[in-house]
């Protein structure tokens, strides 16, 4: 037994040995260290000259000390033991490509690949020894033989990505097609990859290419999946009619649920295409024999009046909210309707008190501690539009208790700040801001920060916080939508306070609202003046990214809208708004989008 333990130990220690020698070995080899890499490799090659590692590292090691000779009398002897091994060939053939002797590295090149004539089994091997040196043509080659000699092998997704390395657009979107027809479990490998080339400029080359072969193939074989890659194709270009078309040819196909189209309708309203998600829903809404889906899609049908209507068809959205209401009842399966219902009349029509009332009758249907908390969210917030701020602090405190540690909460949490700074009482606010700093939802964490630090830089220089005073009441008064009035509120600082450290805020606060008035030229002063006095600080990023913003898709001047975005990209490289800005500019410059 002792003798047994002894041996088990000692060949342990071997292998540790061989194993630190192997990693001194590399270590010096990736140091540019030949020499001392091939004595270990020598060492370790003559201890077990059956390990392809140790070998391949004392041929790797001559090649690199140009002792190519040595190197190929290597491989010509393992070559010779191992029956025309199609590995050892393509090391022979580099050896030789090494020397830059092009016309023998190429015939044993070839006498690798022709090796899968005979034995299709070493296609894999065969490849990957061609891609360790960048052969792809050969590599491809080999892979592509080996599936016409056996129909069986299928090498779609390795040819796939090597199309895509080539350059080879249409082939590599071929293949991959190719795999999802095969199964299905290959579509989430292949959108990745189909992400990386298509852009929303639906006349790059490679959307034009994507779009003729979907289109083709469709003729050709008319399955619901190239529909449904032609109406995402669509959707990556912003051409929701386009993809409308296709949504609803996959729903009269294949009588599948409406969710596809619904889903589209929200996509086009998140890109402000409101006309074509109105039309979209009213589709939806026409086909759907469902009352739970057409309670659903006329809601969404609402919420999209609300953003495009004008204040002379407020009175028509009213109507067509209470039908609804009137129709499915104030039940519990309406709740989310009775909510914006009530928002609705409160911010856009005044009638605050109305909207209260409405809500709370709200809250009695409401069992469940989630919902309860909705609604009361909504009860705070209009009582912090009528200034009623005690009593919406006592709301954001019920929903912290109802649902603790949810993000509810933490949004709670967070507009008990908000209100506390509305209210001027900013000591009280920063200590729950500074709580917030680490909640679970990154958007509220960030909002949490900026408040935090809007509020710490400026009450240094002014013990008693006139300007940030002015501020918070600017900010309130955005709240309210009294967008008139706040900008009124942000010149008084910007006149009165200039040269306090407040100012780039209130500048940036007011290009804003100058946005939501539609006055772009006074915006863009604003921003311009951020990037000329204050590119040192701590907003500079945000000017000009949202100038940019401004450029690109208002004052319609791509060249400008380039330039402020590659500024981001090269001046501020931890800015949150470094991937977007790159990706746009990438987009501008009519790069493919990885």
């Amino acid at each position: 037994m002792r003798c047994f333990v002894f041996m088990a130990l000692w060949w342990l220690a071997g292998c540790g040995l061989y194993a630190q020698s192997e990693q001194l070995a590399k270590n010096f080899f990736d140091q540019g260290e030949y020499e001392k890499a091939l004595k270990i490799y020598q060492k370790l090659y003559e201890g077990n000259p059956a390990n392809p590692v140790y070998f391949n590292g004392v041929v790797s090691a001559n090649q690199q000390m140009e002792n190519f000779e040595e190197a190929e009398k290597m491989l010509m002897e393992r070559l010779s033991r191992s029956a025309n091994n199609p590995s050892i060939l393509i090391e022979l053939g580099h050896n030789f490509e090494l020397q830059n002797n092009e016309e023998k590295a190429k015939r044993f090149y070839d006498e690798a690949l022709q090796a899968i004539e005979s034995r299709p089994n070493y296609a894999y091997a065969i490849a990957r020894g061609f891609e360790q040196y960048n052969l792809l043509d050969y590599a491809a080659k080999a892979y592509e033989w080996a599936m016409e000699k056996s129909v069986d092998r299928n090498y779609n997704l390795q040819l796939a990505r090597i199309y895509g390395e080539q350059g080879k657009i249409e082939e590599m979107f071929s293949n991959y097609l190719d795999l999802i027809e095969d199964d299905m479990k290959f579509y989430g490998i292949a959108n990745r990859e189909f992400n990386r080339y298509i852009s929303e400029d639906a006349q790059s080359e490679a959307n034009i290419i994507f779009r003729k072969l979907l289109l083709k193939r469709l003729q050709e074989d008319p399955q619901l999946l190239y529909n449904e890659m032609l109406s995402w194709l669509f959707i990556q270009q912003k051409d929701f009619d386009k993809a409308f078309a296709q949504e609803r040819a996959i729903f009269k196909r294949s009588e599948n649920s409406l969710q596809g189209i619904l889903n589209l309708a929200v996509l086009a309203r998140e890109a402000e295409e409101f006309e074509t998600a109105e039309e979209i829903i009213g589709y939806a809404i026409e086909e759907s024999p469902s009352r739970t889906f057409n309670l659903q899609a006329r809601h969404f049908l609402l919420n999209i009046k609300q953003e495009t209507s004008g204040r002379e068809d407020l009175a028509k959205v009213e109507e067509d909210f209470k039908s609804l209401l009137e129709e499915y009842g104030y039940s519990l399966e309406t709740l989310d309707v009775q909510i914006d219902y009530a928002n609705f009349i409160a911010f856009s029509l005044d009638k605050k008190e109305e909207a209260i009332s409405l809500l709370k009758r709200s809250a009695e249907i409401s069992p469940d501690k989630f919902n309860t908390a909705k609604v009361k969210m909504a009860m705070a917030d209009i009582l912090v539009v009528q200034e009623k701020f005690n009593e919406a602090l006592i709301y954001y405190s019920q929903i912290q208790n109802l649902v603790k540690n949810d993000v509810i909460s933490q949004n709670a949490r967070f507009k008990v700040a908000k209100t506390s700074y509305y209210k001027g009482d900013f000591e009280w606010a920063k200590t729950q801001l500074d709580i917030l700093k680490s909640s679970t939802s990154q958007l509220i964490a960030n909002d949490a920060m900026e408040l935090s630090l809007l509020i710490s830089d400026n009450s240094l220089e002014d013990s008693t916080q006139t300007a940030l005073k002015k501020f918070a009441h600017a900010d309130l008064l955005t709240f309210q939508k009294k967008y008139s009035e706040a900008i009124q509120e942000l010149d008084s600082i910007l006149v009165y306070h200039k040269g306090e450290k407040i100012e780039d805020e209130a500048l940036l606060s007011q290009a804003k609202l100058f946005e939501e008035e539609q006055n772009f030229e006074k915006a863009e002063k604003n921003y311009l003046e951020i990037i000329n006095s204050f590119n040192d600080d701590i907003l500079s990023d945000n000017a000009h990214y949202f100038l940019a913003e401004l450029y690109a898709n208002q004052l319609e001047d791509p060249e400008k809208a380039k330039s402020l975005y590659e500024q981001i990209i090269f001046n501020f490289a931890d800015s949150i708004y470094f991937v977007e800005a790159r990706k746009k500019y990438r987009m501008l410059r009519g790069d493919i989008i990885e």
